[in-house]
């Protein structure tokens, strides 16, 4: 037997209110560190492109003795199979000599990138970063997270 006969049952404007607060503050925490989350996948993605890439390099060299000549080019060999695993940064070799070589993973803006990520490395091994304001350089690592940690 009801109670109150007649009277509607539901929800008062300040539940709705207060639930409506509550999902606005879960969020507001949870949305930056989701696209810092998918930031970060991105920029192994890349780190991970230039390290396959600099793996063929290396074997291009054991086979060839050189990187580049007049008739070989192990860059222009594996630049497009290796750039097809990585889609938010473009990939280039900026410089290539006999023996020498420099490759380059910039940040592609369409992909929620920004130019500003620069990650390099070199036939040494010597590996590059730079990123946005907020986020540190190094001349000596890959910088993978805001943080300054280092890959």
């Amino acid at each position: 037997m009801e109670r109150y006969p007649g009277r509607v049952r539901g929800f008062t404007l300040i539940e709705v209110m207060i639930v409506v607060i509550i999902v606005g503050i879960l969020a507001a925490i949870a949305l930056p560190s989701y696209f810092q989350y998918i930031q970060r996948s991105k920029i192994i993605e890349a780190t991970t492109g230039l390290s396959n890439f600099r793996t063929k390099m290396e074997q291009y060299f054991l086979d060839n003795r050189v990187y580049k000549d007049d008739s070989h080019d192990a860059c222009t060999q594996f630049l497009a199979s290796i750039q097809a695993q990585v889609h938010a940064f473009t990939l280039s070799c900026p410089s290539q000599g006999t023996n020498t070589y420099s490759l380059k993973a910039v940040g592609n803006t369409s992909d929620g990138m920004d130019t500003a990520f620069v990650y390099t490395v070199n036939e040494s091994d010597v590996k590059t970063s730079a990123g946005p304001s907020g986020w540190p350089s190094s001349s000596s690592c890959w910088v993978t997270k805001k943080d300054g940690t280092c890959s």
